[in-house]
């Protein structure tokens, strides 16, 4: 258990504030969770949150210490407690099913050096820049299907149900090797799994369980288990030249990887490999339709379309949060942080950071630089092993829309998932004219 974190003279965050950056309803509402985090910015960056049925923890909300802690994986560990934020009783469910921790799945977010590089290692040069170039005809045959697709419906459309789920789905599938009659399996299952908390995505006989994030949690863990178990061993007797073949074959310390391991892998590939892309796919559409002028500049020089995916990645923020613990007494801005006690790391704040972002709130695809730290780990050894991938597949994706398109509004509002760990929009109505 996380030690208690005492007022002594630290600060502490007042409760209404803390309500908002914890509670996954708050990331529903742009408005209500930005102006929360604009708040701590200004009066409490890094404060102590204590909200009951929660674990007292702080909340970083500024770029810089967001970028220290980050850089710092032997001071600021993942997995001595749960890397994601869950209440006291979910984390006291998931240690009765475990045998007494919250390590739930054994993926890259759960682990610390160094048992961390070993693993990130299997990978890591798959995902290489000039391993992920060689991709993109693979990848822009996709891209032009889903186009096709967008531009047979008659002038309106929910972009992100009939297209932004789907197009970063089918290449992360197509490239790990899951068939393509199974990607709604997976569509559901990651809808599920990230989106534990929002009623609409709960599983009916889970609903009114008071630990139904944890329950739901678990469940959609098992069953992306038993699904890839069985195509594990197909492609254990039968390689490929997929991404799901590597992971399967491959070998720790001499040994085949453990069961546990792989599948934690499967499910990180399954469901963060594709979530991010399209909620930041729908989020650079988004802002383009309220900052037009961005939609103006875009189609009228398509070499602004690399600004355009960063942007888009930046406003968005995909990845709410991820828990960290000092391993160690330490400071960060001046502040006496003691071992074992719990940091909520805050990506969206970070990334409309004042200090670092001018006109932060603003949609600008000519923004340079732009040192966005939006798909969860911008920096150190966790920075995420797919970013160079999805920011690929953006690039195509908009090559191929924009030209086909004359103008775009929206035709309804759109809607947030409730979450304050990983996700974005689930529905974006659009009206379109072609070109």
């Amino acid at each position: 258990m996380a030690t208690s974190l005492d007022a002594d003279t630290r600060p502490i965050i007042p409760d209404d504030i803390a309500r908002i950056v914890i509670a996954p309803k708050s990331y529903t509402d742009d408005a209500t969770i930005y102006r929360a985090f604009q708040w701590l910015r200004e009066h409490m960056p890094l404060g102590i949150a204590q909200v009951p049925g929660y674990d007292p923890l702080w909340i970083v909300t500024k770029h810089a210490d967001i970028r220290e802690i980050e850089r710092n994986a032997k001071l600021f560990h993942n997995a001595d407690h749960n890397p994601v934020l869950n209440d006291q009783a979910s984390d006291a469910f998931t240690r009765e099913i475990t045998g007494g921790t919250t390590r739930l799945l054994s993926s890259l977010t759960y682990m610390d050096p160094p048992e961390h590089a070993s693993y990130r290692m299997l990978t890591a040069n798959w995902f290489l820049p000039g391993k992920i170039s060689k991709l993109e005809e693979q990848i822009r045959v996709l891209a032009r299907q889903s186009v096709d697709n967008l531009l047979s419906f008659d002038g309106e459309c929910d972009f992100v149900r009939d297209f932004a789920l789907h197009y970063p789905l089918r290449v992360i599938m197509t490239l790990f090797g899951v068939p393509p009659e199974d990607e709604p399996k997976m569509l559901k299952l990651t809808q599920e799994f990230f989106g534990v908390h929002d009623p609409e995505e709960q599983r009916p006989e889970m609903a009114a369980d008071p630990v139904v994030a944890a329950k739901q949690w678990a469940a959609s863990i098992e069953d992306f288990y038993v699904y890839f178990d069985k195509l594990s061993a197909q492609r254990r007797e039968q390689p490929t030249d997929d991404l799901l073949s590597l992971i399967a074959n491959s070998r720790i310390n001499g040994a085949p990887i453990p069961r546990d391991e792989a599948n934690g892998y499967y499910v990180a590939i399954a469901t963060a490999g594709h979530d991010t892309t399209s909620s930041s796919t729908a989020g650079g559409l988004h802002g383009m339709m309220v900052y037009p002028e961005n939609w103006a500049k875009v189609k009228a020089d398509p070499s602004l379309i690399p600004g355009l995916v960063d942007e888009a990645i930046r406003w968005t923020s995909p990845v709410k949060h991820f828990m960290r613990n000092a391993t160690a007494d330490t400071q960060v801005r001046g502040m006496d942080i003691r071992s074992m006690e719990r940091l909520m790391i805050c990506y969206p704040s970070g990334n409309r950071d004042e200090d670092v972002f001018t006109d932060a709130d603003r949609f600008d695809i000519t923004r340079s630089p732009n040192p966005h730290i939006a798909f969860g780990f911008g920096f150190g050894p966790h920075m995420c092993l797919g970013q160079h991938l999805a920011k690929l597949e953006m690039r195509i994706l908009f090559e191929e829309l924009l030209p086909h398109l004359q103008s775009v509004e929206m035709a309804g509002d759109p809607r947030l998932v409730e979450t304050n760990f990983v996700g974005g929009y689930k529905a974006l109505p659009i009206r379109f004219k072609k070109a």
